[in-house]
C-alpha cells in the first residue's frame, strides 16, 4: 500500500499533450526506491479550454496529499484560481508551485497564512525529490529542500539554490520509463539539451540557464524520438532554445524523418532555430521539408535596430548573411518567416517601421511581429523602470500576460500606431493582398514600404467594417498577444471577409496620390487576383472591377490577365516574368494541394490555429503565374516561387 498520493498537474495550451515536465519529476524522484514505494504518483493533464469548475472537481476527486503545479504565462490565471479553491476545500493538503512564472515570486503568489504552499525557484527535479523526501517524514522540514520559498511564522523563507543538472542523463527518460505508456496523446515537447548561450533581455531561457548548454545523450534522444513515432504522436515541439546549434541536430533531424517514414508519425514539427547557424538551420529545414515535417524556416531577428539590439544584449546574423540565406531559400522554394518583437527598448516607431521596410526590400517571405511580453526573471524585467516599460494585462483569465504598451522610446500612442502598422503589414505583405502594388511603389521610389503600410494603417483605422473592427478590438484589448490572433487576421483577409478586403484595398488605393499612375493601378489589378487562398477552395473573381487590365477565362483554379501594350513590362519589374520581357497575358493558377477545405463545423480557434501555420508557409499558398504569348496562349515562362 502506498502511504501518500501526489498529483502532478499540467494545464497545457493544447489538449492531449504529453505531460513531459510531470514525467521528468516522477522519473527523477522514483530513482529512490523508498520514494517510489511510499508515493502513489498521479498525473493530471488537461487543455486550458476546460471549465475551471470541472478541473476543480477532478482535482478534489483525486484526494491527493500533494498537488504539484507547472506554472507558465499561459496558465497562471487558472492555476491561481485552482489553488485558491483547493486551499479552501483541502487545507490539509500541501502544494508545490514550479515553473518560470513563479520563480523568485513566492511573495506575489502565496499569502503568509498559506503555509502548505511551497514555491520552487529553479530547475525542478532535485527540489521536487527533496520535497517528497521531507514530506515522507513525521515532521516535514522545508529548510531541507533546496531552491524553494515558503512562509513560516509570518516570515518568507528561501533556501539555497541548487546547481543545475550538468549531467542530464542523471535524469531518466520518462518515455523509456513507461510513464506515458497507454496514454492518448497528439502533441509532445521534446528536449535534447537544456540551456542557451545567449542573454537576450526579453527571454527567460538565457537568464534561467546562465548560458551553459548541457546535452542529453544522443542514443537516449534517438530512443525518445522512436517512442514518439511508435506511439503515433502527431506533433512535436523541439524545446531546445537553438535547434541547429549543434552539428548532431542535423543527424537527429534525419532520424526523426526516418522514424516518420517507418511508422507514419510524427506528422509535424516545430523548432526554435539557432540564431547564429543559418546555413545549418537551412540544411535542417530542407531535411524536414523533404520529410514532410515542417514547411517553413523561422529566422529570429526580433529587431534590426542597432540601439535596440545593444540594449537587449543580442547579436543578429549579419545582413549579408541573411540576404544570402534568403536567396538560398528562394532558390529551393522553401518558405521562411522572420520573427520580430514590438516595442523593444531602444526601438522608436520610425526605426521599427524603417526596419520592416528594409526586410521587405530584402524580399522576406513573411514578417511575424509579436507584441513584447514582459516576462519575470528576465533582464528587461529587472530594468523595467530604467527603460520606462509600461504594461497592461491581457484580457485572458486563463493567462497572466503583461503586454508592453510604452517604453522610454515609444509613447503609448506610438505603440498603438506601430501595432496598427503591423496589421497593415500582415494583410498587405504577409497575406499578399497588396504585395505587388507595394513593391512597385517602393522600387520606383514613389512611396517606400514603410510609408505605404503607415498610410494603409491610418486608412484602416477609419474603416467601419469587420476587418477594421477586428483590428481595433485586438489593439485596444491587447488581444494581439495571443498567437491565434495572427491566424484570425489571415482567416478574415484570405477567406471569410475576402470580398470586404477587396473593397477596402480598392478604396484605400483610390485615396492615395499615386492612384493617378496607371502602372500602380495595374499592380493593384494583379494583386486582386493573385492574393492567395488559405483553404482549398475555388477561385472567386474580385468584387471590384479591374482598372487597367482585363480578367478573362476564369476557372476554379484562377484567371488570365490581359495587359495593355503600355504595361507589358510591369510583370518583369515585379518578378513575375523574365526581366525586360514583353508580357501580353499572365495566367494565375491557385494551388489546391496542401490545404484543407474550410471546416465549417470547427470553431474559430481551430480555424485560427490552422491559418496561423499556413500564413508562415507562404510558398505553398502563392499562385503559379505563367506568361502566355498573345496569339495562341502558349506558355512562355512560369514561376511557382516567390518573386525575387
Amino acid at each position: 500500500m502506498k502511504t501518500k498520493r501526489v498529483t502532478l498537474v499540467e494545464l497545457s495550451v493544447y489538449e492531449n499533450t504529453v505531460p513531459l515536465v510531470s514525467g521528468y519529476l516522477q522519473a527523477y524522484a522514483c530513482q529512490d526506491q523508498a520514494i517510489a514505494d511510499y508515493y502513489d504518483f498521479d498525473i493530471y493533464t488537461r487543455g486550458l479550454r476546460g471549465e475551471i469548475d470541472q478541473l476543480e472537481e477532478d482535482l478534489i476527486g483525486r484526494e491527493s496529499d500533494i498537488y504539484a503545479f507547472s506554472c507558465y504565462i499561459w496558465n497562471m490565471g487558472v492555476v491561481k484560481e485552482l489553488l485558491r479553491r483547493l486551499l479552501e476545500r483541502r487545507p490539509d493538503a500541501h502544494y508545490l508551485l514550479g515553473g518560470p512564472q513563479v520563480i523568485n515570486r513566492a511573495a506575489e503568489y502565496v499569502a503568509p497564512e498559506h503555509t502548505p504552499v511551497v514555491v520552487c525557484n529553479g530547475e525542478g527535479e532535485q527540489p521536487f525529490y527533496e520535497f517528497l523526501r521531507t514530506m515522507a517524514t513525521d515532521e516535514p522540514d522545508f529548510d531541507q529542500v533546496s531552491s524553494v520559498s515558503y512562509w513560516a511564522d509570518g516570515q518568507l523563507r528561501t533556501t539555497e539554490l541548487t546547481p543545475r543538472l550538468k549531467h542530464l542523463d542523471e535524469l531518466p527518460s520518462p518515455f523509456a520509463a513507461g510513464i506515458f505508456d497507454g496514454g492518448e496523446y497528439t502533441f509532445t515537447v521534446l528536449e535534447t539539451n537544456r540551456g542557451c548561450p545567449f542573454h537576450c533581455g526579453f527571454c527567460f531561457w538565457g537568464a534561467a540557464t546562465n548560458s551553459k548548454v548541457y546535452k542529453f545523450d544522443e542514443d537516449r534522444v534517438r530512443a525518445d524520438i522512436q517512442w514518439i513515432s511508435e506511439n503515433c504522436i502527431a506533433s512535436v515541439f523541439i524545446a531546445d532554445a537553438n535547434w541547429g546549434l549543434s552539428p548532431r541536430d542535423v543527424d537527429l533531424s534525419k532520424h526523426i524523418v526516418a522514424c516518420k517514414q517507418e511508422y507514419g508519425f510524427p506528422t509535424s514539427m516545430v523548432i526554435a532555430a539557432a540564431k547564429n547557424r543559418p546555413e545549418r538551420v537551412a540544411e535542417i529545414t530542407e531535411i524536414l521539408i523533404q520529410g514532410g515535417l515542417v514547411t517553413s524556416q523561422p529566422i529570429s531577428l526580433q529587431t534590426v535596430t542597432t540601439d535596440a539590439l545593444r540594449l537587449i544584449e543580442r547579436e543578429n546574423i549579419r545582413e549579408t548573411t541573411y540576404i544570402d540565406l534568403q536567396r538560398t531559400l528562394t532558390e529551393k522554394n522553401m518558405s521562411s518567416f522572420i520573427e520580430m518583437i514590438w516595442p523593444l527598448p531602444g526601438e522608436t516607431l520610425a526605426s521599427f517601421q524603417a526596419g520592416v521596410a528594409r526586410l521587405c526590400r530584402m524580399r522576406a517571405d513573411t514578417l511575424t511581429i509579436y507584441p513584447q511580453l514582459l516576462l519575470p526573471n528576465t533582464s528587461l524585467y529587472e530594468k523595467r523602470e530604467t527603460f520606462g516599460i509600461e504594461v497592461v494585462r491581457a484580457p485572458d483569465d486563463r493567462a497572466e500576460a503583461d503586454v508592453v504598451v510604452a517604453t522610454k522610446w515609444v509613447t503609448a500612442e506610438e505603440c498603438v500606431e506601430g501595432t496598427w502598422f503591423y496589421y497593415a503589414v500582415q494583410s498587405l505583405y504577409n497575406a499578399r493582398a497588396g504585395y505587388y502594388l507595394a513593391r512597385y511603389l517602393d522600387d520606383q521610389g514613389i512611396q517606400p514600404f514603410d510609408e505605404f503600410f503607415a498610410a494603409a494603417s491610418r486608412f484602416l483605422q477609419q474603416r467601419d467594417d469587420e476587418i477594421g473592427r477586428f483590428v481595433a478590438r485586438s489593439v485596444s484589448t491587447a488581444d494581439n498577444y495571443d498567437l491565434l490572433n495572427i491566424g484570425q487576421a489571415a482567416h478574415l483577409v484570405l477567406h471569410s471577409h475576402r470580398d470586404t478586403f477587396d473593397r477596402l484595398l480598392y478604396d484605400f488605393a483610390r485615396s492615395q496620390p499615386w492612384w493617378s499612375d496607371p502602372l500602380a493601378r495595374c499592380a493593384l489589378d494583379i494583386d486582386l487576383v493573385a492574393r492567395p487562398y488559405i483553404y482549398s477552395e475555388a477561385f472567386r473573381p474580385p468584387t471590384v472591377s479591374a482598372s487597367e487590365v482585363r480578367w478573362v477565362e476564369p476557372t476554379e483554379r484562377g484567371v488570365t490577365i490581359e495587359l495593355p501594350a503600355s504595361m507589358r513590362s510591369l510583370p518583369g519589374q515585379l518578378g513575375l516574368a523574365p526581366p525586360g520581357s514583353d508580357a501580353v497575358r499572365l495566367r494565375v493558377e491557385h494551388p489546391r494541394e496542401g490545404k484543407m477545405p474550410h471546416p465549417r463545423l470547427r470553431d474559430d480557434a481551430h480555424n485560427a490555429a490552422y491559418c496561423h501555420v499556413m500564413i508562415q508557409r507562404l510558398r505553398t499558398l502563392i499562385p503559379r503565374v505563367s506568361v502566355l504569348d498573345g496569339v495562341a496562349g502558349n506558355e512562355i515562362s512560369a514561376s511557382s516561387k516567390q518573386p525575387a
